[in-house]
């Protein structure tokens, strides 16, 4: 279960970030379940600077929520499916409306909003073929304004990391 960081009604301010904040970023993104003694240790400082560096990330937005990484194929989520979307109306309006439909849809765990040939891309997690098929045909492509719709099923994956700070 996701736990966002306490950000409540504070407008997140960009800050500078030097190495030891990038230090303490890539021992959560490796461990987020890290206590802050582990990483004080780590990083070579006391436990008080450290808690009020995360304390600090966590406001400014730089830290977003911490998350569990579960593995889709031993939740009866084994297919994995990349959807194109095109729209075929292009307003604000149209825009708001599709968005507003693709949140509520479970099964799409990812959304962006791309440039070329298709506006949306879709990442996808269903349990198999079949109830793929159903998803596709009674609720994705019944989106009001959907034009054309591209599905590409990852054979495998290679890499998956969210690790941004190395």
């Amino acid at each position: 279960m996701a736990k966002k960081a306490e950000n409540k009604e504070q407008t997140p301010i960009s800050i500078a970030l030097d190495k030891i904040d990038l230090s303490i970023l890539k021992l959560l993104q490796e461990n987020a379940r890290a206590t802050v003694k582990e990483i004080a240790t780590k990083v070579h400082l006391s436990t008080t600077p450290v808690h009020d560096r995360i304390k600090r990330m966590e406001q400014s937005g730089v830290i977003k929520q911490y998350a569990t990484l579960v593995d889709h194929t031993k939740v009866k989520k084994g297919l994995m499916v990349i959807c194109y979307v095109s729209l075929k109306e292009h307003s604000k309006n149209a825009g708001i409306k599709f968005i507003k439909s693709i949140n509520a849809l479970n099964e799409v765990v990812e959304c962006y909003n791309i440039s070329g040939e298709f506006d949306f891309m879709l990442k996808v997690v269903e349990e198999n073929m079949d109830s793929y098929y159903d998803f596709h045909v009674n609720r994705l492509s019944q989106i009001e304004n959907m034009g054309n719709i591209q599905s590409v099923f990852v054979m495998g994956v290679i890499k998956q990391t969210h690790q941004l700070v190395w």
